[in-house]
């Protein structure tokens, strides 16, 4: 492919928005170097390449990358028994540790088994080498002491050495008869070696080595006789030092040497993954995506944006072409977005021939052409005396000797620049040329004839960049199917262009245009209440949607809050039933020991602590059993002392009940409310007065010379449902209960709650022998959990 095509497409700066990615310097020339490749098999193997790049770095993080040198050179030298530098070394050390790295973080990779994995095999760590290195060398300059015992030894002797010369030169300094003859009191160096600042007049009177003059000449540094031996001591360490770091050097020379194609198979690994986390981050900046792959001429692009508009100002466009038809007519005022469509399209593909991911969403196509033909922008040359049309027309010449079934025609304003007419014949005819090609064709123009030939011509269809003429700006929105207007005399007049003007070139419209013109526009308005309509439609899809995931979601919160709350109770309960079980075994204990103390004189003290003690307990597990917060009846006083037979409200469950038996000392109290009886403390309860009935006027009325106002009557005697008669002899007990019985029968009540206690059920037995056999009775129970389970008989009347 001519790479003037690249160009107009800036394929160039995508992939020098990639070289700066890369961490070294081959790395950004193979990212310069890349070529669109028209191979299926290698097209799908480089991009997927690059997505399982991206993917590891969304999963693992993104490795780090070194900026390392070619080493190869090195290493060869090394090989025919050269010597490398100390910088040579540190090239070869970054290396050793970004192989290193890689492999390291390769290894964490739960899935190995990618495109990549021949690239990591390729990396051959030695991190003893490496570790050597990096122990040795300090800087391009200097090798460490632990570089060897023998190098730190030299160093050691060298410093020794050094300081007992200061420690000789010192004294002197110090010594009057010495340092009158010294510029300065001071030990300094000249030519590796420890002298003194001695004034020049003074030369004599200091024997020793003359080795250099000051710039005045009035100072002479003169190594003392004194030192001059320790002085060519260091020398010699000096000598040895060197000998010392040209033999580790050369060492490390060698083993680099014997490992060259493990070294080299390392760079060249390590740039190769360079290159392809690079695509996989510039993919991640763009927010790119991995496209279906084919070579069958079909491209869709879904929410597609140009990767060099800012993506703040991007608008997306939804294109697609090669399925239905294979032409596709862009139409629309300019400054509308044509262009940019035709780039988005053409770069997108040669992207994706570079084995790039493309800035679009899931569902995107992209077919691979051998050749991808573009004439785009204004290409005239003052220096070869081509216009416009004619540098257009040249552009075109090279597309239609090029194209053939296998390429992409891009056209930015075909035929423009000549006469209207002559050039919409032109474009028609350059489109059916291309047509017969079999090529994939997409142009832009402003042309009439245009629009209309695609409407009559199979496998071309009409498409339009969206112009708002409300706020006379373009939406760059891609409407295939439509064809679009112009909008010039809209445009001209928004600019300030005088009505009549514009009114007077509407009038040299031909009807024809005009009816076609009036057709689209038409056209336009509906396709805009469609998507109106589809947008509001898709809206309260999506509400009704969110609606029903609201709802099934609170569905679920509230059976785990059921569960949870169930959970809870049953918890409670069975802590309240094991409190109780400890409780009540604790009082069996008690009788118990009272039984076997029966005879004892202070018995009947103690069974009265026990009585009161049992009581205490009851009441104790009654409060525990209800562990509603009595804040609901703060602040509230009693106006009396509950008394039977009122009427109260329970204010933790807001119920209604009746007091049963009045409150003890300790003030609890038993309540009938509903079915169930409970005992409760009287902190929890609120009196609700009975309204006091309307005094009558008249007397009471006599009839037969007998008043009845002193005779109760059934509808407004007051009978308790409940009968007490624990401690009661059996045949007591049976009377108290036949008494009971007719009382109720006399207020109409039917449900009786007989309480006989469990004792040693001699009362009991009584009371359900007589109820057997009573005349009045329908049925009778033992009482359930709650109501005093077998401690009492409910008893049903007729």
């Amino acid at each position: 492919m001519d790479e003037r095509f690249y160009d107009s497409l800036e394929l160039n700066k995508i992939l020098e928005m990639l070289s700066k990615e890369c961490s070294n310097e081959k790395t950004k020339k193979m990212a310069l170097g890349i070529k669109p490749c028209s191979d299926l098999y290698t097209v799908k193997k480089e991009t997927g390449k690059t997505a399982e790049a991206l993917e590891l770095s969304v999963r693992y993080g993104t490795p780090n990358f070194y900026n390392i040198n070619d080493v190869s050179t090195y290493i060869k030298r090394a090989e025919a028994g050269g010597v490398l530098s100390l910088g040579e070394l540190i090239q070869i050390r970054r290396l050793l540790a970004q192989t290193y790295e890689l492999h390291h973080w390769y290894e964490q990779c739960e899935n190995k088994d990618t495109s990549l994995s021949y690239l990591f095999e390729m990396l051959y760590p030695n991190k003893y080498l490496q570790q050597r290195l990096e122990t040795a060398i300090i800087d391009e300059t200097k090798l460490s002491d632990d570089a060897s015992a023998e190098l730190r030894s030299i160093r050691q002797k060298i410093t020794r050495s050094g300081l007992k010369i200061r420690e000789t030169l010192d004294k002197m300094i110090k010594s009057p008869s010495t340092q009158k003859y010294l510029q300065e009191s001071i030990v300094t160096m000249r030519d590796g070696r420890f002298v003194l600042p001695v004034k020049t007049e003074f030369k004599g009177n200091v024997s020793g080595l003359v080795h250099d003059t000051s710039a005045t000449g009035s100072t002479l540094f003169i190594e003392p006789m004194s030192v001059v031996e320790a002085n060519n001591d260091i020398r010699i360490l000096q000598g040895q030092e060197q000998d010392e770091i040209h033999r580790i050097i050369a060492e490390f020379s060698m083993e680099c040497a014997e490992m060259k194609d493990q070294l080299i198979s390392n760079y060249n690994a390590v740039t190769e993954l360079n290159l392809y986390f690079a695509k996989a981050n510039l993919g991640a900046k763009m927010r790119a995506m991995l496209p279906e792959i084919s070579n069958d001429g079909v491209i869709v692009l879904n929410k597609a944006r140009h990767p060099l508009i800012d993506p703040k100002k991007v608008v997306p466009i939804n294109f697609s072409i090669g399925t239905d038809y294979h032409s596709l007519i862009i139409t629309g005022p300019n400054t509308g977005g044509k262009t940019v469509v035709l780039k988005t399209v053409g770069l997108l593909t040669l992207m994706t021939m570079c084995g790039l991911l493309i800035p679009a969403s899931d569902g995107s196509r992209i077919s691979v052409y051998k050749n991808v033909l573009v004439d785009i922008g204004d290409q005239q040359s003052i220096e070869n005396n081509l216009s416009t049309f004619s540098s257009h027309i040249s552009r075109v010449k090279t597309i239609l000797d090029e194209a053939d079934s296998e390429s992409l025609v891009l056209l930015d304003e075909l035929g423009s620049g000549t006469d209207p007419v002559e050039g919409a014949a032109l474009a028609v005819a350059i489109i059916e040329r291309i047509r017969i090609f079999g090529a994939t064709l997409v142009t832009t123009t402003h042309y009439q004839e245009l629009k209309m030939y695609a409407i009559d011509t199979p496998d071309v269809e009409n498409a339009s960049c969206e112009f708002d003429v409300q706020t006379l700006h373009p939406t760059y929105r891609l409407i295939i199917g439509s064809p679009g207007k112009s909008n010039a005399f809209a445009i001209s007049e928004s600019l300030g262009i005088d009505k009549d003007i514009i009114k007077y070139a509407e009038s040299l419209i031909s009807e024809d245009n005009r009816k076609f013109e009036t057709i689209i526009d038409n056209l336009e308005r509906t396709r805009i209440q469609l998507e109106e309509n589809n947008r509001l439609a898709e809206k309260y899809r999506a509400e009704s949607e969110a609606l029903r995931k609201e709802l099934a979601e609170q569905k679920e919160k509230f059976y785990d809050q059921k569960e949870a709350e169930l959970e809870k109770a049953r918890r409670e309960a069975q802590q309240i039933v094991n409190r109780v079980q400890r409780e009540s075994q604790a009082l069996v204990d008690e009788l118990d020991k009272l039984r076997k103390e029966k005879e004892n004189p202070n018995f009947t003290q103690k069974a009265i602590d026990a009585r009161h003690k049992q009581k205490s307990t009851m009441n104790k597990l009654y409060s525990e059993a209800n562990p509603v917060s009595e804040s609901r009846n703060e602040g509230y006083v009693l106006p009396r002392p509950l008394k039977k037979g009122d009427n109260v409200l329970i204010v933790d469950t807001n119920r209604k009940g009746i007091i049963i038996t009045p409150p003890d000392n300790s003030g609890m109290c038993f309540i009938q409310a509903g079915i169930m009886k409970t005992k409760i403390d009287v902190k929890k309860l609120q009196l609700i007065e009975k309204q006091q009935p309307q005094k009558q006027s008249k007397k009471p009325v006599k009839k037969g010379g007998v008043s009845k106002s002193g005779i109760e009557s059934r509808m407004t005697r007051k009978v308790s449902t409940e009968l007490d008669i624990r401690g009661y002899a059996a045949d007591e007990g049976v009377h108290e209960m036949e008494q009971f019985i007719s009382d109720a029968i006399m207020s109409g009540v039917t449900m009786l709650t007989i309480i006989h206690g469990r004792g040693t059920g001699i009362l009991r037995d009584a009371i359900r022998r007589a109820l057997k056999h009573h005349p009045s009775v329908k049925s009778f129970r033992k009482g359930v959990y709650g109501e005093g389970e077998d401690g009492v008989t409910i008893v049903e009347l007729k």
